[in-house]
């Protein structure tokens, strides 16, 4: 029996990419396309793995340019590089930092007007740097939380892969998976995997009983 994908109006809060906006992470979208217009040059988006941090980032530098790095790879030749661009992203930022050269980057955005924006997994100002100067400064920034994916999201979200992946599913299914699955973006993918995995090995289509199996890996 063919399932069936039904046909719903989600396209109106995809934007930019593919890029899905709910309650969870608007805030934080709804910034990043205010550039240049923040009150502070530098925002922190902060969010668990797998929540859109770097897709946000991608979106920014499509639109309005601008430097994206890992943070590890953060450098004196990204600093140099940073006077000739408006716009920085430090993408998977953590305590690991050359601190010094964080504090010289944030001067240069102070001195310069140009734009920073730092994802991590927490708020930069709860990092305990050793550099009392920078700790002050980290306190300084716009913050932007990715919240934990919403029922809308999540429902996006599965919808949006299941899709990519070629497996179509009722409305009642994926309702069913949101109300069993953790509430959290790993999670989510790691469950998308696991479900085609067990569909693909039993040639069969996703129903209850696969989605149960794969609820319960």
């Amino acid at each position: 029996m063919n399932q069936l994908l039904l046909k719903f109006d989600l396209k109106q809060n995809y934007q930019h990419e593919d890029f899905y906006v709910s309650k969870s992470n608007f805030y934080a979208f709804n910034l990043i396309n205010k550039w240049p217009k923040w009150e502070k040059n530098i925002l922190n988006i902060y969010g668990e793995k797998y929540s859109g941090k770097t897709h946000l980032s991608n979106i920014f530098i499509k639109k309005f340019k601008g430097k994206k790095i890992i943070a590890n790879q953060f450098n004196n030749e990204t600093l140099k590089e940073f006077k000739v661009f408006e716009n920085l992203v430090l993408d998977d930022f953590d305590e690991n930092i050359d601190e010094l050269l964080m504090y010289s980057l944030f001067n240069i955005a102070d001195q310069d007007n140009k734009y920073i924006i730092i994802n991590s997994f927490i708020p930069i100002n709860e990092i305990n740097f050793k550099i009392k100067d920078l700790t002050s400064r980290a306190k300084n920034c716009l913050f932007a939380k990715i919240d934990k994916p919403d029922d809308e999201l999540m429902f996006a979200i599965l919808l949006k892969n299941f899709s990519d992946r070629q497996i179509t599913l009722e409305k009642k299914l994926i309702e069913f998976i949101i109300k069993r699955i953790d509430r959290s973006y790993g999670k989510i993918y790691e469950f998308i995997y696991k479900i085609d995995e067990i569909s693909l090995k039993k040639k069969k289509s996703i129903d209850f009983k696969i989605i149960k199996e794969a609820l319960k890996g």
